[in-house]
């Protein structure tokens, strides 16, 4: 029997881009390709890059000679948004034998490897015990400081079947947690098309409509809605939220950016500081005690201390239970990176912090919110250092720590919320009807 070819495969970026490289690896494993053995060259390697930041173009390139490096004689396919946006400068690195500048040709870059028959999705999501669903691609809009627009232009929706059957396939295989994902997921059904797998040709549908078709499938899982837009939690998304809050986690994270006016127009972000907090009441209005959590950009061109103490207040009023702080670092080819009063880095470290103070406030406080309450854990892993105690982590997106009599990890579990621990941390105990 002549040996298998063996595969190596490098993520950087998105959950997007992880759906993407498993599709892929699941695509390969038809003709036979496995992991080689430890220390043994790849016949075939994969990079999937990411151009968020220029940080990650050079990770990304990084990787990609790194790869040529320990595997003499390998062929590299790079895909990914660094791809699409520099696709020469790609295909001059080491060993590179393809770029695949759009994602919706996976299906035809398997066909060329020798895929008779590509798959429509995934089956299994490595050893994780959540499994990432992208269900959408492409994006739009303009914000001022992003450059995935030009690297993922086109939206692009998955048909409502193939992503049911997916999700079917996943809970049938043991993961207890799905996570939907895409470019800009709120747009989901908006174009009316394919993902370049099969057409949409039937009714539109939307996000809800969508979610609503996924709560009605059997099975022990949860669901996760990942990052949208505050607009798109729209009421009929929120209501569905609210009447099965034991299929989709009371959790949103809804991106913020700016609490200051002036620096979202300048963002060009759509919405004002005041519509984002009503989005953000309308949530908490209707779901029990929900995880709020966001992204924020301190030090945009421009910012001053005052628009940044706008931010502030608006983070200490909605009250977020995790905020992602991200200081602004110019991204070549977007507008924002042309834009004049640049932030010093000290500031901007100096502001980074003072929010992180603040975020650790709010965490802590949210945290405590939920001691004695009846907690939904996915429990992940052993505890660090401690093979008597459980992680996990709550619909409400805390982590939780367990005694191992509450299950194994894969088991999606109801505990009890008893103490907060430094980190912080929530300490659950068994859960026990009465």
């Amino acid at each position: 029997m002549a040996d298998q070819p063996t595969l190596k495969v490098v993520t950087l970026g998105c959950k997007v881009n992880q759906y993407e490289t498993e599709y892929l690896r699941q695509g390969l494993a038809r003709l036979g390709y496995r992991r080689p053995a430890e220390g043994a060259a790849a016949d075939l390697c994969i990079v999937n890059t990411c151009t968020v930041t220029a940080t990650a173009e050079h990770k990304s390139r990084k990787a990609i000679r790194h790869l040529a490096k320990e595997n003499p004689g390998t062929r590299i396919i790079v895909m990914g948004c660094h791809a699409t946006l520099a696709p020469r400068e790609t295909a001059a690195l080491p060993a590179v034998v393809e770029v695949l500048t759009d994602k919706r040709e996976l299906p035809d870059l398997l066909r060329r490897l020798g895929v008779a028959d590509p798959p429509s999705g995934i089956s299994t999501f490595g050893d994780r015990h959540r499994a990432y669903v992208k269900i959408q691609d492409g994006c739009r809009m303009t914000c001022s400081y992003c450059i995935i627009p030009k690297t993922r232009p086109l939206p692009a929706s998955r048909p409502p079947q193939d992503v049911l059957e997916e999700i079917e396939r996943l809970v049938g295989n043991g993961y207890r947690e799905i996570v939907l994902t895409g470019i800009h997921l709120g747009h989901y059904g908006l174009d009316h098309c394919g993902m370049g797998i099969l057409p949409m040709k039937h009714a539109h549908h939307d996000l809800a409509r969508l979610t609503q078709k996924i709560v009605r499938i059997e099975g022990d899982f949860r669901v996760r809605i990942s990052s949208i837009e505050a607009d798109e939690a729209t009421p009929e998304l929120l209501r569905l939220m609210a009447d099965h809050p034991r299929r989709i986690c009371p959790h949103l994270h809804l991106s913020m950016q700016s609490g200051s006016d002036a620096v979202l127009r300048r963002m060009r972000r759509r919405y004002t500081s005041r519509q984002f907090v009503d989005h953000c009441r309308a949530a908490v209005k209707l779901l029990d005690n929900p995880a709020l959590t966001t992204d924020v950009i301190v030090g945009f061109p421009g910012e001053t201390e005052s628009e940044f103490e706008e931010t502030c207040r608006v983070v200490e009023e909605i009250g977020f239970s995790k905020i992602h702080i991200f200081r602004f670092s110019p991204r070549e080819g977007t507008v924002a990176a042309d834009m004049p009063n640049r932030v010093p880095g000290d500031v901007q470290r100096h502001r980074a912090e003072r929010l992180a103070e603040i975020e650790r406030r709010l965490r802590t406080a949210y945290f405590q919110s939920l001691v004695g309450r009846r907690l939904q854990v996915l429990i992940e892993s052993q505890a660090s250092g401690n093979p008597q105690r459980l992680l996990g982590t709550s619909a409400r997106y805390t982590p939780v720590e367990l005694p191992p009599e509450v299950g194994s990890p894969g088991d999606l579990v109801d505990v009890i919320a008893e103490q907060i621990a430094e980190g912080p941390l929530v300490m659950g105990r068994e859960f026990k009807n009465p």
